[in-house]
Order: C-alpha cells, then sequence, then structure tokens
C-alpha cells in the first residue's frame, strides 16, 4: 500500500478524504478529536506545497438539510490552524472546480457534506467521476469510514492515484500490532447503537475474549430478546437473523444486573433504580446502575488488554452520563492495555481529561472493530 509520503504533492491538487463527523451542537463543534486527529496529514500536504481539497460527511442528513453543513466544522479548523479555510457549499460540480482552480500550494478547501448526494453511499461510478474530477491525486485519511464502500472511499481509488494519509497510516501500523500482541484475558466492552454491525461482531469475538461487556441500546436490544420488559426504552428491531448468530446464554456476555430509569430522557422527571425485567410500560432505562458497576468493575481490573466501544447510557444528560463515567474511571485504573475507538466515549473520555492514560485511540469505532475482529476494511484494501 503506497502512503502519502511516497508520492510527490508539490503544486498538485490533492483530494483528501478525512473524517470530521463530530458533534455539532447550536452550530459549534462540541468534540474535535477527530478534527485534530487529521492535523499532521495537513501539515505535512502544506509543507510540501499540495493544494488541500478536504472531503468529509457529517450525520445522516434528508437532503440539503443545512442542519448537518460543514461550515461549523470549517470554523474549527480555522480556529485550530489559525489560518483560512476556503468553503463551498457543495462537493461537485462548477462552483467546487471554480474554488479549486483558484487554490495557490498550501491553500485549503473543504467541500460540503457528501451525505447530501446519494452517490455518496451507494458508491456510485459517476458521482465518484465528479468527485475526483477536480484532483489530481486522492488521499484516505479517513480510517473511521473506511470499513463503509462508499464512492469518496472506494470508487474514487479507480479514477486517481491513490494513497494513505498519515491518521490512516498510524492507525493500521497500531491495529496491526494490537492483533499481533493480542494480551488475555481480553475484555470487550459495547454500549452505544449501531447494533446490527455490534452483533456480528460480538459473534467474532466471542470465541476470541473472555468476557463481553454490554450496555446501552445493546443491551436494551438483548434484554427485548430475552423476554425481558424494556418499556420505551430505544432498541434496535428487525434483527433476528442478527440476534440468532449469537448464544446469549454465553456466560462471557455480561448485561447489566441492575438499570437507572425514567419516564423522560431529561433528567428532571423521577429517577430510579431497578432489576433487568421491571421496567414498567412508560419508562426508559438510561443508564447502568450501581451493582453493574460494580460487577464491570471487578471484569476490568483483571483484564490483560480492554477494548472499548460505545457508552453505558445517555450520555448528553448529565445524570445519565454517570454510568459511563464511573466505568471510565475503572477502565483508567486498569493496568491493562487499553484501546478506545468511537467518538462518544472518545468524547467523555477527553471531557475527563484522560485520553493520555489510553495506550491506543482510534478516530474509528465501527471500523476499528471491524479491523481487529480480522474483517478487511474496502477502503484500505482499494489501496492495495
Amino acid at each position: 500500500m503506497k502512503t502519502l509520503r511516497d508520492a510527490d504533492v508539490k503544486n498538485k491538487k490533492v483530494l483528501v478524504r478525512v473524517d470530521f463527523n463530530v458533534p455539532v451542537e447550536e452550530g459549534k463543534v462540541a468534540d474535535d478529536f477527530r478534527i485534530r486527529a487529521t492535523l499532521p496529514t495537513l501539515a505535512y500536504l502544506k509543507k510540501e506545497g499540495a493544494k488541500i481539497i478536504l472531503m468529509a460527511h457529517l450525520g445522516r442528513p434528508e437532503a440539503n438539510d443545512p442542519a448537518y453543513s460543514l461550515a461549523p466544522v470549517r470554523d474549527r479548523l480555522h480556529n485550530l490552524l489559525g489560518e483560512e479555510i476556503k468553503f463551498v457549499n457543495e462537493c461537485v460540480g462548477d462552483t467546487v472546480r471554480e474554488a479549486v482552480a483558484k487554490l495557490n500550494p498550501g491553500d485549503i478547501l473543504l467541500l460540503e457534506n457528501l451525505r447530501f448526494h446519494p452517490g455518496e453511499e451507494k458508491n456510485d461510478d459517476d458521482f465518484a467521476r465528479e468527485l475526483a474530477s477536480p484532483g489530481d491525486m486522492f488521499v484516505n485519511d479517513a480510517f473511521g469510514v473506511s470499513h463503509r464502500a462508499h464512492a469518496s472511499v472506494y470508487a474514487i481509488t479507480k479514477l486517481l492515484p491513490s494513497y494513505a494519509g498519515l491518521l490512516l497510516e498510524k492507525e493500521i501500523t497500531n491495529l496491526h500490532y494490537i492483533l499481533k500482541h493480542r494480551h488475555h484475558p481480553l475484555v470487550l466492552i459495547m454500549g452505544g447503537a449501531k447494533v446490527p454491525t455490534k452483533l456480528r461482531l460480538i459473534s467474532e469475538f466471542l470465541p476470541k475474549a473472555e468476557h463481553i461487556i454490554l450496555g446501552g441500546i445493546l443491551a436494551n436490544t438483548v434484554f427485548a430478546a430475552k423476554g425481558l420488559s424494556i418499556g420505551r426504552s430505544r432498541l434496535e428491531e428487525n434483527i433476528d437473523e442478527d440476534l440468532e448468530r449469537i448464544d446469549l446464554t454465553n456466560t462471557k456476555l455480561h448485561v447489566p444486573l441492575d438499570l437507572i430509569v425514567s419516564s423522560d430522557m431529561t433528567g428532571s422527571s423521577f429517577i430510579e433504580t431497578i432489576a433487568p425485567g421491571s421496567v414498567k410500560e412508560g419508562d426508559m432505562i438510561l443508564d447502568i446502575g450501581p451493582e453493574s458497576l460494580k460487577e464491570f468493575s471487578h471484569i476490568i481490573q483483571d483484564a490483560q488488554m480492554i477494548i472499548w466501544n460505545g457508552p453505558m447510557g445517555l450520555i448528553e444528560v448529565e445524570v445519565f452520563a454517570k454510568g459511563t463515567k464511573d466505568l471510565a474511571r475503572a477502565f483508567i485504573g486498569s493496568d491493562a492495555y487499553k484501546v478506545v475507538g468511537g467518538g462518544d466515549v472518545i468524547r467523555v473520555l477527553d471531557n475527563m481529561g484522560v485520553l493520555d492514560k489510553i495506550d491506543y485511540v482510534s478516530t474509528g469505532g465501527g471500523a476499528m472493530l471491524e479491523f481487529l475482529a480480522g474483517d478487511e476494511l474496502p477502503g484500505i484494501e482499494a489501496l492495495k
């Protein structure tokens, strides 16, 4: 696989796929870890005199929803670099070509959200051709989306000389190390959403890990599959086939022993700690309880390697973020080799000021887990 260091980028128009899928609140970036992670690649390209064209997505928008514009990301990148970041409200077409034609070596242009176009997620060749048309070469620096065969990650590599960026190279190197130096007992902590993907990965990790801790919507879905009441809690439906891959009675799987529930998600109503299966019809599971934390912390203490992806509860509301934060303290206190991936948990750990205590922090959530499960990632395979 060729990396950016193998390319002559001087005066070249370099299309760079970055992962700027970050939380945006009230028009401002709430956590910039993924943006900061790609700064070494941008610094290298600037130093070598490239004309830099950044491509990224944000969320899962419906059409051109302005709430999903990358304009706030442009503002944050401007603050981090202390220089002008040019921006256009499209990612293909004449507007883009005109903006690229005006770039000088070292300039940075950020294109609008790729997912405003259905061709991105469909890996459409015509859309990829439009994306590629203003560029001389392509650099993939978006590990977090490299498990997706999307136009800006996969199809575009057929059209331009293509290279791995410094961040992508770093991710591959570190995750290969983890694969080759897997320590046991190995503990996997999985929470949050994206349940179908995580269930498939749980089935891959069950033979490889000693313990798998479940929380969040993932745990809710497992409770429901076992016939336990979950009230109005969020869960993933129509995933019987995914659930059938897993023996839910396997003793390696650890679901919460107690639950924090409420009738609303604001934290202003009553909050109660109950046992699984006791959730009333109008209530929601919003966090793990103290007995769960005690059990999970005990498992963590004996681990030699811990891989964490996904929160235990509704971390956006302080009162329901307690389980994730308390688990993070146990995680940080462990002597195990610690690996974290996925934006939600990274945001919690970053806000707690403890990211520097983790052995490796990956910008990818699902991508990291699929890589460690031994899957081939389309965005990486396309560069080989």
